[in-house]
């Protein structure tokens, strides 16, 4: 069996969970906090960052979210949906939707660890991370306003939706628990979007869920 190795609050380990039980692949979830001593991520990643999907064939793993969420796609095509539409230009634009959630994500990143500087704090620093989340959330939703159905690409649940939902749900968690950004009032089909998206059965099973640091990051 697979075994994912996955952060709690991860939008980008929730992404390869979200699309391996919507393709009925089981794997076990272990949980860690990558920046705690206790961490097993360097044995596996010299990059030391989560997700890292472990196979029990003796295989060595990989690791980076995209690059799991491709292996998932093309190695298991025909097992459950294809997540990935058949054009070319259609695959394109899953992956450029691809770049815009994950870079929204990593710059929220950098505004959570920014926040925690006290005096140290950049506001230049801040503001420009702020302006890439804010940046991404508005195209995200006009890409929803340019849907004609429920999905971004072709009408078809792909890797394109699940990343936009992991992002928008870590947006959420990052919102009720810090309130650092607000955006559900302001773009209310794209809430209407990511509620949608919530109801699936993979995204209620994979809600992210904040830690504690207890050893210090910088």
């Amino acid at each position: 069996m697979l075994t994912l190795i996955s952060a709690t609050p991860s939008p980008y380990a929730r992404k390869n969970r979200i699309a391996l039980i919507e393709k009925g692949i089981p794997f076990e979830l272990k949980s860690e906090i990558p920046w705690h001593s206790t961490t097993e991520t360097p044995k596996y990643n010299p990059l030391e960052k989560l997700p890292i999907l472990i196979f029990d064939d003796g295989r060595a793993p990989i690791y980076e979210s995209w690059y799991i969420q491709e292996y998932i796609v093309q190695k298991y095509r025909g097992k459950g949906p294809d997540l990935m539409p058949d054009s070319l230009d259609d695959q394109l634009q899953v992956r450029q939707i691809q770049v815009l959630a994950d870079g929204a994500c990593d710059a929220m990143s950098l505004v959570f660890f920014e926040t925690g500087r006290g005096d140290a704090l950049s506001k230049e620093w801040l503001d420009r991370q702020l302006r890439k989340v804010n940046g991404v959330i508005k195209a995200m939703d006009e890409l929803v306003q340019k849907t004609e159905g429920k999905f971004l690409v072709c009408d078809e649940f792909s890797v394109a939706d699940i990343a936009a939902g992991a992002m928008l749900g870590m947006m959420d968690m990052v919102e009720t628990k810090f309130g650092l950004i607000h955006w559900k009032e302001q773009y209310p089909e794209l809430n209407k979007y990511w509620e949608m998206l919530e109801s699936r059965e993979s995204f209620r099973d994979t809600q992210p869920v904040m830690f504690e640091l207890t050893e210090k990051v910088a």
